[in-house]
């Protein structure tokens, strides 16, 4: 039977505009910076429910079948199931596998990966993972190999590092994002949330 692919391009891309209204939603009076917000959480789980579904069915929606647009709402879904270990370490071999045919772009597999590796407690590849340091700082997460790491992101479609961070900064001051105000414990928040979830033990 063939598969409705615009049907499922619409669908992700709806998808992603209601994640990212959402997020606006909340970053506009400050809640989203305040731990993961409950509402942020229900539309991530509902999302990655659902494209779990679309990949069992019938594999990784790529650009060849819903377009770039789609194919990048898709891997947005999947970049935002932070509390599904499981279901983004599927989505993660799924994608490299789509990268690895030409289907998706390198970056999508970089964040992703990243992602999972902090979570899990590894440094990351590419550097594109980042959170508030100790200093009040918004910096990149651990990396592997930082003398490598442009390097890394050039063979994926990625600026230079130091453009990201200059970038994120802005943006980050621009959206009257802010530190926590108590790092320790939001560290020791971060980290119990981390095992709650299924990324730690």
């Amino acid at each position: 039977m063939s598969v409705d692919w615009a049907g499922v391009q619409q669908e992700l891309m709806k998808m992603a505009h209601e994640d990212l209204s959402v997020r606006s939603e909340l970053a506009a009076d400050g809640s989203l910076y305040q731990g993961y917000h409950p509402r942020m959480r229900a539309v991530h789980d509902r999302h990655a429910a659902r494209l779990a579904q679309i990949v069992k069915s019938h594999g990784w929606p790529g650009e060849p079948q819903v377009g770039p647009e789609g194919a990048q709402a898709a891997w947005l879904i999947a970049q935002h199931a932070i509390a599904q270990p499981a279901f983004q370490r599927e989505a993660l071999s799924a994608l490299s596998a789509a990268a690895r045919r030409g289907e998706v772009p390198g970056w999508h597999v970089a964040l992703l990966e990243d992602r999972i590796r902090t979570f899990e407690g590894l440094q990351q590849r590419y550097g594109t993972q980042f959170d508030w340091d100790a200093s009040g700082q918004l910096s990149p997460l651990p990396i592997e190999d930082p003398l490598r790491v442009d390097e890394l992101r050039q063979a994926v479609g990625l600026q230079p590092l130091a453009q990201e961070i200059q970038a994120r900064q802005e943006a980050a001051a621009r959206d009257a994002e802010r530190p926590p105000a108590d790092w320790e414990a939001r560290e020791k928040e971060r980290e119990a949330w981390l095992r709650e979830v299924g990324w730690r033990s």
